[in-house]
């Protein structure tokens, strides 16, 4: 993922909390917020030093940044995405974590029908 396509302001954040809506399943937390003016959504990842070391909060953050990769045509992109990840995504592997990341998209209608098929 490219990095015009991250969320790294603290206004950022906040504005996507304040105005967008949200969806949780039990390992993540998805906040969203439509922008018709941009042409590729772009996300921000949250991971709190309550669910371990560094190492296992950048691993984490490797696995939804490499599941949303991986999701990019299926995702609708005209959002901006903040997700927080839960205590149980530190036992998780990347299967795991894109199979919950992909819940959470499809339950709060930013991933396209069409492309939901094939994944």
């Amino acid at each position: 993922m490219k990095k015009a396509y991250r969320i790294k302001k603290n206004e950022e954040f906040q504005q996507v909390f304040k105005r967008g809506k949200s969806f949780a399943n039990r390992q993540l937390v998805l906040y969203y917020l439509k922008n018709d003016e941009q042409s590729h959504f772009r996300v921000g990842l949250s991971v709190s030093k309550k669910i371990g070391i560094a190492v296992v909060r950048n691993q984490i953050k490797r696995y939804l940044r490499q599941a949303l990769h991986e999701l990019d045509d299926a995702i609708d992109q005209r959002y901006d995405l903040v997700i927080i990840a839960r205590k149980p995504t530190k036992d998780m592997d990347f299967h795991q974590i894109k199979k919950s990341l992909t819940h959470v998209l499809s339950k709060s209608k930013i991933m396209t029908n069409d492309k939901k098929s094939k994944i």
